[in-house]
């Protein structure tokens, strides 16, 4: 999942890998890490996004494009949801000098 975060995940396909069901698949999965297949690839796209915008300078809705989402203003969303901050002002008060040292941050 990590190597293809960007690309649109069915859940079967994975679940096949493991020779199990969807459902006991998705089970097993919630089970080690505390969220659905699809909420941990929204997570991975939106860790991989916030990286992109931070080290590479990318703008949000390229960022957003570039990790797998089909609408900018539903990567906005997600992401203010999960870092409390729209992407743009999250990433300039990631870069102001008070800020936590850039390593600590891209691990979060």
């Amino acid at each position: 999942m990590k190597a293809n975060f960007a690309k649109p995940l069915r859940v079967e396909d994975p679940a096949n890998i493991a020779g199990m069901c969807v459902s006991t698949f998705h089970h097993h999965f919630r089970a080690l890490t505390g969220m659905s297949p699809l909420q941990y690839q929204k997570r991975l796209r939106l860790q991989a996004a916030r990286d992109r915008m931070l080290m590479d300078g990318l703008d949000a809705a390229r960022a957003a494009f570039e990790v797998g989402y089909e609408s900018a203003t539903q990567f906005n969303r997600e992401y203010s949801r999960f870092f409390g901050l729209p992407p743009m002002r999250d990433i300039r008060t990631l870069r102001s000098p008070s800020a936590l040292p850039l390593e600590s941050v891209s691990s979060r």
